[in-house]
């Protein structure tokens, strides 16, 4: 038989036409963060270099995630998928207002804290990779954010979990060994359960596109567990987003390394536990999520008293932050129990404000112990007189995350407060308001023992001058806090239309699919 001399017809398997210009950016973020991170691995032993280029990387970071989410809010959701194959064969990123949102504030906190390292990261600690695992970490964040495929949210959820490794132990004392050892086991089995969830995603459904998963759950609602799985991606997401009650990992390792990396960890990686929550919940599977409502009510209920009950007790204002972080974990549970596109708005607000603020407070324990000679609230003390615009500062983050105007930790409490009323909830409301209370009962302690409190003159420390490497990171992070509070608008309207794209997803999916279907 002779062979046939017809073209074989590709429209069907792969992308023919090219790519456009500005699609590009939903890559570039995960890209050049890896290119950046070789680059310092390869000059690691200049340190002088080192901040240099990250600091600039991070910056042109920030550009690239602004210039993506102009791009998304204009024109909707981006698909790229790699090696030219059609969904859902190839690996596709997908970016859409929620994953740009995220993207563009971890930029934002990377680069705060990038500039905060210059001085708090010594010789020893550029030489041995802050700086490296710092762009990987934050290439497994952005790609996180941004990819389209539940296999390669897995990957990058490793990427960023190694490089978060390697940050913890950075320095290689005994505290840091043993808070890496609780950090790592924790991540290391939600991460597995991670898999194997993903595994049994991939054995109900043929296929791990975001998008196709999407389209195929109404129809298998009867036929599949899909509450199940639902349950077991809420496990194991909740577990690295510290919720109760698998949250104890969280204050036991957070104080261990340097105060800037658990700032990066405040800000940066409970929140992409939160992200992947968002997704599971509110945009594959939301009819399972109201199933499970109830009990992700309760569980965001327990997580909130935790952390400020703990928060409440502790005397270490690391171990203090640390609750607090798993607090604010349970008011955005507490929006992904109730659903609908106004309360998921409500946590999509509250999880950028806690990534900007929960960074800073960080960087604002580090400078309070640099000048008061310690974390402990019993040695602090006096610090309002030698310091006073950095007492401001802080006090003014303390207003935030209680959530008390005009800062930005107001609306989105706001935001979640009315959805529990509107959807009859009025205890979730009531212990939203209760967490905000003992948060505010919290850091008041602080501010009046470490900040307010006067000092034996004989037992003060000499006062220190701030540089500029240590304040203007905390400067930027509360002015942007404050801005937020003032004009919420812009913020809250993409954040209400994030979520409303998660509810109705038809344009993620035309995005991912534009012919409407794949084989």
């Amino acid at each position: 038989m002779a062979a046939s001399t017809s073209p074989a017809d590709l429209s069907a398997a792969l992308v023919l036409q090219p790519v456009a210009a500005l699609d590009w950016l939903v890559i570039l973020p995960a890209v050049w963060c890896i290119a950046i991170g070789a680059l310092l691995m390869m000059i690691r032993h200049k340190g002088w270099l080192q901040p240099l280029i990250a600091v600039a990387a991070l910056a042109v970071l920030v550009v690239l995630d602004a210039a993506l989410l102009w791009h998304v809010a204009g024109s909707g959701p981006v698909t790229m998928v790699m090696g030219r194959w059609l969904p859902p064969f190839g690996i596709a990123f997908t970016a859409d207002l929620t994953g740009a949102l995220f993207a563009l504030m971890s930029a934002v906190v990377a680069f705060a804290g990038a500039v905060a390292a210059i001085g708090d990261i010594n010789a020893s600690g550029r030489r041995y990779g802050f700086y490296p695992f710092l762009m990987l970490l934050m290439a497994g964040v952005s790609g996180a954010f941004l990819t389209g495929d539940v296999f390669n949210l897995y990957v990058w959820f490793e990427v960023l979990l190694i490089s978060s490794f390697g940050l913890l132990v950075l320095g290689s004392e005994r505290e840091q060994i043993d808070g890496a050892v609780k950090y790592g086991f924790l991540n290391l089995v939600a991460t597995t359960l991670f898999l194997i969830t993903t595994g049994y995603l991939y054995g109900i459904f043929g296929t791990l596109n975001m998008a196709d998963i999407a389209r195929k759950a109404p129809g298998l609602q009867t036929l599949a567990p899909l509450v199940t799985l639902t349950a077991l991606y809420i496990l194991a997401f909740s577990m690295k987003a510290a919720a109760f009650p698998l949250n104890f990992w969280l204050p036991a390792s957070y104080h261990t390394p340097r105060i800037v990396v658990s700032a990066l960890f405040a800000g940066l990686l409970t929140k992409v536990g939160i992200y992947g929550l968002i997704r599971i919940c509110a945009m594959l599977f939301p009819a399972e999520r109201e199933q499970l409502g109830l009990v992700l009510a309760v569980v965001a209920a327990l997580t909130m008293l935790t952390g400020t009950l703990g928060a409440l007790a502790q005397t270490d204002t690391r171990r203090l932050l640390g609750y607090l972080v798993i607090s604010g974990i349970g008011a955005m549970l507490a929006g992904l129990a109730l659903g609908g596109s106004d309360a998921i708005g409500g946590v999509i607000f509250y999880a950028l404000h806690s990534m900007l603020v929960m960074t800073a407070l960080y960087l604002a324990a580090g400078l309070a112990a640099r000048l008061s000679g310690g974390f402990s609230l019993a040695g602090a003390g006096g610090l309002y007189r030698h310091h006073l615009l950095f007492t401001a500062l802080s006090l003014m983050l303390f207003f935030a995350v209680s959530g008390l105007p005009p800062f930005s930790g107001f609306w989105p409490k706001v935001m979640l407060v009315k959805a529990a009323i509107d959807a009859g909830v009025s205890w979730l409301a009531s212990i939203l308001l209760l967490s905000g209370f003992l948060t505010m009962i919290a850091t008041g302690r602080v501010f009046l023992l470490a900040y307010w409190r006067p000092v034996d003159a004989e037992l003060a420390a000499t006062p220190e001058p701030l540089d500029a490497t240590a304040l203007l990171p905390l400067m930027v992070l509360t002015a942007l806090s404050v801005v937020i509070g003032l004009f919420p608008e812009t913020l809250m309207n993409l954040a209400q239309q994030a979520a409303s794209a998660l509810s109705e997803p038809s344009a993620y999916l035309n995005s991912v699919f534009p012919a409407g279907g794949a084989p």
